[in-house]
């Protein structure tokens, strides 16, 4: 088999690999109510379990930084892919709250190694191919994200029992992503690099930028996530069907700009593209500040899905090639980070709404985002095109298997 078409296929299976993240995490966190209900979690309660998940998955991918000094990040995301699928499947299946602690601690173990491992491949493979691809693994996720949520919504309507609502995606996803694991392709970290950086204590130094980065992005996003629905009902006054909506829209656009987005980035450079997609979160989060109805609010967040969809793809990708020589354990360590922001974000908005009014808290996300402007240039600027020019040449290949990252 030619480098090229294991490198395609291997990108085809991660692409898969991120789709199936999509649609699992979607199908856990838009049926917690019905989770609520079956396992008589009370809201006081509730919060405790939901904090867990992201704790228990930022111990892992720590973990995981040490795990894949000894085996391969292929087989870190072969073996976790299907624990996240059964842990889901788990959470369905209980009958008291002990049941559920231990489906949602096994999710939260799991997924951290998977995100870890996933986004290690990513950043390896773009090395391989020698241009941007990083969006469009993320692009994957935010479609299995659409479907995933259409899924539960299904489930919700036709009032059906979560084990029987999940079982239909694991039944089918699950072998489909045991067979796309046998394609995976592990890069060698540094491999043709001169100059590469370590991640020990003065490394990671250098990481730090990129760390506040990821919890920025992940504050914004748990913002809309968490509070997106409540705020255009409570807020801006909209009927409950219409509340439903923003979320969906965010998801979509995100979807669309992490599709065209790599194309972004070999056109300008990873620095430009995160810049102006910082500057249409911020733009995002101004609007729905201001919104003087629900509409305009739907307005703000359109935009943000727009602009925050391009920075966390582009964090790892720039973690990568800042550290060749140890991506992967820059990866594992930025990865922490997202976990971090989901835990910071919807709490902090939640506190400042209380004490203030909601419309200023969404002031505090769009500063976090703006922080990003501030570390652009740890994105790259010539470099994290990856070899735009010579992708302007007549003949050139749709794939650079000569840029180091080739697969074992």
């Amino acid at each position: 088999m030619t480098d090229d078409v294991r490198l395609r296929r291997g990108r085809g299976a991660l692409g898969f690999s991120f789709f199936v993240q999509g649609v699992t995490f979607a199908l856990l966190v838009t049926r917690i109510p019905a989770i609520q209900d079956r396992y008589g979690i009370s809201d006081g309660l509730l919060p405790a379990f939901l904090a867990a998940v992201p704790v228990l998955a930022g111990a892992s991918s720590v973990a995981t930084e040490h795990l894949v000094k000894r085996v391969a990040p292929s087989v870190v995301l072969r073996w976790a892919q299907p624990l996240v699928l059964l842990s889901l499947l788990a959470v369905g299946a209980g009958s008291r709250m002990w049941h559920v602690a231990v489906a949602l601690g096994a999710f939260g173990l799991s997924v951290g190694a998977l995100d870890a491992s996933m986004n290690m491949l990513g950043v390896s493979l773009q090395r391989a191919y020698g241009r941007s691809i990083m969006l469009g693994f993320h692009a994957a996720y935010s479609l299995g994200g659409i479907l995933g949520a259409s899924a539960a919504w299904a489930g919700a309507h036709w009032e059906l029992d979560l084990f029987v609502s999940y079982l239909p995606a694991v039944v089918v996803l699950l072998p489909s992503a045991l067979l796309g694991s046998r394609h995976y392709v592990d890069g060698t970290a540094g491999q043709g690099e001169t100059g590469g950086k370590g991640t020990g204590v003065g490394g990671f130094k250098l990481l730090l930028p990129l760390c506040l980065v990821m919890a920025c992005a992940y504050i914004g996003d748990s913002t809309v996530a968490n509070w997106s629905a409540k705020y255009l009902q409570d807020v801006l006054g909209s009927s409950e069907q219409m509340a439903t909506v923003p979320y969906n829209v965010y998801m979509v656009t995100t979807l669309v700009g992490r599709a065209v987005g790599d194309l972004g980035v070999r056109r300008f450079g990873a620095a430009a593209v995160v810049r102006a997609g910082t500057l249409v979160a911020a733009a995002g989060f101004a609007v729905v500040a201001a919104a003087p109805g629900a509409w305009v609010g739907m307005l703000g967040f359109t935009l943000l899905g727009i602009g925050l969809c391009v920075i966390v793809p582009q964090t790892f990708a720039a973690a990568g090639r800042l550290f060749p020589g140890a991506s992967d354990t820059a990866v594992a360590r930025l990865n922490i980070f997202n976990y971090v922001g989901f835990l910071i974000g919807s709490p902090l908005v939640g506190a400042v709404g209380d004490a203030w009014s909601y419309r200023g808290a969404m002031l505090v996300p769009m500063a976090l985002v703006l922080v990003t402007l501030f570390q652009a240039r740890s994105f790259g600027s010539e470099g994290a095109r990856y070899g735009v020019r010579h992708e302007r040449r007549a003949g050139d290949r749709a794939v650079d298997v000569g840029r180091g990252g080739n697969g074992v």
